[in-house]
């Protein structure tokens, strides 16, 4: 398998869902703001938001980090 096959093998494919073709992105995206959705909600039933200058900012850091990390490991971007 030469260089030019291996690539093909990396290139991001849409996901069927129901018939439905969505981008690999999108889901990424949608996994990582529930995550973050779900680490804020943590965070403030622990009390543990009180410390940061302004929690609205780290949901959208945690959330790109989410989606980063889910799209590197979970569904190939």
């Amino acid at each position: 398998m030469n260089a030019k096959e291996a690539l093909v093998d990396y290139i991001p494919s849409e996901v069927s869902i129901g018939g439905v073709y969505f981008p690999p992105l999108l889901l990424a995206g949608t996994l990582g703001v529930v995550a973050a959705l779900l680490t804020v909600l943590l965070l403030n039933r622990y009390r543990l938001s009180r410390f940061m200058f302004y929690p609205p900012m780290i949901f959208v850091a945690i959330a790109i980090i989410y989606t980063g990390l889910i799209g590197t490991f979970l569904i190939p971007v």
